[in-house]
C-alpha cells in the first residue's frame, strides 16, 4: 500500500516536470493527500525526558534517536565550535565502553553510530533491527550520559577541527555564508560560523566536559524510536536507562535579534575566478501562519529547478549552474537566502537578474499553472520525506524543537494547496524586501566592486 502511494506522489512530480518541459503527459495523478502522523505512545519520566514510540512500517528495523537541546547557541565568544569537539568525544567511548566496543555492539545490532552537532540540538542516532531495539535504547544512554572524554584523542579530535576550519575557510561558498551570517548576526552564537585555529587549539578535554555537563541533561532531552519494536520492552529499556539521569539545566533562550540593510559584504579573494553570492535577509519561523506560504513562495522564486530564478540566470543567461534559494531556521529565528555561484564579470549582471525576479513577483500575482505546478511539487516532496523511519524521525524533532503541535504537519499539505497567487505575491511584497537585503559574496573585490556600487553601498 505504501509502496502504491509514493508510485502515485513520484508520478505526479514527474508529470508536473513533463509538463513544465513542454512534453505530453498521461492526466497527472491526483494531489498528495495531509500527512497523516502515525499513533504514537508518549512517555514523560519524572526527570522531564519525553519519549516518543511511532510504530512504523513492516521492516523488522527501528530508527532510535536521542535530542538534546544544546548547540552552538550555548557557546560563549571564545568557545566557537566547543560544541562540535564535544560531540566528536560522545563516539569515543561511554559507560565502560571504548569507541571501538561501541561501534562493534551496533554493528552487532545491524547500525552504527550517528552524532549530529547543529546550532540548537545535538543528536545521538542509529538504526538497528527491531529485536535489538531496547538494547540499542541502553547504550545510546550511555553514550549521552557518560561519555569518557579519552585524554588520549584530544590531540586527534582537535586537529580534525582545525583541519576542517582550513578547509571550510577555503571553500567560497562557506566564507560568503560566514560573511552572511555575521552581517546579520553580528556577535550573537548564529554569527560566529568561524572559530579561531587559537580557539581550537586552546580547547582542553576538561572544556569538552564541562560543556556537556552545563548543557546536558533530562530536561533538555528527547527520544525518538520510530519503526517495528515490542512498546512495554522499549518504554522499560527507556525507564531503565533515564530514569536516575538528573533534569540538568533548562533549556537556554537566546533568540537573536538579526538586522539587515541594503549593503554589501565581500570577502575577498584576490583572483577568484568566481563569486559566490549570498542575498537575503530575516524572514518569520515555523511559528508564524505565514510560515507554509513564505516557503511556497520561496520554492517558485528560487527554490527548485524550475523556478524563476534558476530558469533566468541558469537556463536563459548561463551565468551559473546550481542557484538555490531556501528558508533557513533555527529556533524563533529564520532567514530567506537565495545563492549563487557565477563567473567573476557576470557578478553584477546576476545580482541585476535576481532582484528583477523578485521585484516581478512583487509586481504581478504569478500564473495559477505555474503556482499549480510548484504546490504540486512541495506536496510530492513532503509525502516522500516522511515515508521512512528517519523522515518521522526528523519532523517530531522539528515539532519538539519550535513547539509545534502535529496539525502542523498533518495540515501542512493543505496549507499548501490553499496558498493563492495573490498570497504569494503579498508575501513577496511583505517579507522579501529587496530594499534591505544583505549581499555577501566571496570573491576579486578588485575586479567587482565598481559593478556592484548601484546595488548597495559596500562595507569595508
Amino acid at each position: 500500500m505504501k509502496h502504491n502511494f509514493v508510485t502515485l506522489v513520484l508520478g505526479a512530480m514527474l508529470a508536473v516536470t513533463a509538463a513544465a518541459a513542454g512534453q505530453n503527459t498521461e492526466p497527472p495523478a491526483g494531489p498528495p493527500r495531509d500527512f497523516t502522523l502515525p499513533n504514537q505512545q508518549t512517555v514523560t519520566l519524572d526527570n522531564g525526558l519525553v519519549a516518543r514510540l511511532v510504530p512504523f512500517g513492516n521492516i523488522p528495523k527501528v530508527a532510535l534517536a536521542i535530542s538534546v537541546r544544546a548547540g552552538n547557541i550555548n557557546e560563549k565568544d571564545d568557545e566557537v565550535w566547543l560544541a562540535d569537539l564535544t560531540g566528536s568525544y560522545l563516539k569515543e567511548g561511554a559507560g565502560g565502553r571504548s569507541a571501538e566496543d561501541i561501534a562493534l555492539a551496533l554493528a552487532g545490532m545491524g547500525g552504527d553510530l550517528e552524532v549530529t552537532v547543529g546550532m540548537d540540538l545535538t543528536q545521538i542516532s542509529t538504526d538497528v533491527l527491531s529485536d535489538f531495539a531496547p538494547d540499542a535504547v541502553r547504550l545510546l544512554a550511555d553514550v549521552v550520559r557518560s561519555p569518557t572524554f579519552p585524554e588520549t584523542e584530544r590531540d586527534r579530535l582537535v586537529n580534525d577541527l582545525v583541519r576542517q576550519l582550513s578547509i571550510a575557510q577555503a571553500n567560497p561558498s562557506q566564507l560568503a555564508l560566514a560573511t552572511f551570517r555575521k552581517a546579520l548576526y553580528g556577535d550573537h552564537p548564529y554569527g560566529r560560523f568561524f572559530p579561531t585555529e587559537e580557539i581550537l587549539r586552546a580547547f582542553s578535554v576538561e572544556d569538552a566536559r564541562r560543556f556537556h555537563t552545563d548543557n546536558f541533561g533530562a530536561a533538555r532531552t528527547r527520544v525518538y524510536v520510530v519503526g517495528r519494536f515490542d512498546p512495554d520492552e522499549v518504554e522499560a529499556a527507556i525507564r531503565e536507562a533515564f530514569a536516575d539521569w538528573p533534569a540538568g539545566p533548562d533549556t537556554l533562550t537566546n533568540i537573536p535579534e538579526p538586522t539587515s540593510e541594503r549593503a554589501i559584504h565581500i570577502a575577498d579573494r584576490p583572483g577568484a575566478p568566481q563569486s559566490a553570492m549570498r542575498i537575503g535577509l530575516p524572514v518569520v519561523d515555523q511559528s508564524n501562519p505565514d510560515y507554509v506560504p513564505l516557503l511556497v513562495t520561496n520554492t517558485l522564486l528560487g527554490g527548485f529547478f524550475s523556478s524563476r530564478v534558476t530558469t533566468n540566470i541558469r537556463e536563459d543567461k548561463g551565468y551559473t549552474y546550481s542557484p538555490y534559494s531556501s528558508v533557513s531556521t533555527r529556533y524563533r529565528d529564520a532567514y530567506w537566502l537565495q545563492q549563487a555561484d557565477v563567473s567573476t564579470d557576470v557578478t553584477a549582471p546576476a545580482m541585476k537578474e535576481i532582484f528583477f525576479e523578485i521585484n516581478r513577483l512583487q509586481a504581478q500575482p504569478p500564473p495559477t499553472e505555474e503556482l499549480d505546478g510548484v504546490k504540486a511539487y512541495m506536496a510530492g516532496v513532503f509525502v516522500l520525506q516522511n515515508s521512512s523511519r528517519n523522515g518521522i524521525t526528523n519532523q517530531l524533532a522539528i515539532l519538539d524543537l519550535h513547539g509545534l503541535d502535529a496539525d502542523f504537519l498533518s495540515t501542512y499539505v493543505s496549507k499548501i494547496n490553499a496558498v493563492t497567487p495573490e498570497n504569494v505575491q503579498k508575501i513577496a511584497t511583505t517579507y522579501l524586501r529587496d530594499e534591505v537585503m544583505t549581499i555577501a559574496i566571496a570573491g576579486d573585490r578588485s575586479q567587482i566592486a565598481a559593478s556592484l556600487a548601484p546595488y548597495g553601498k559596500i562595507i569595508d
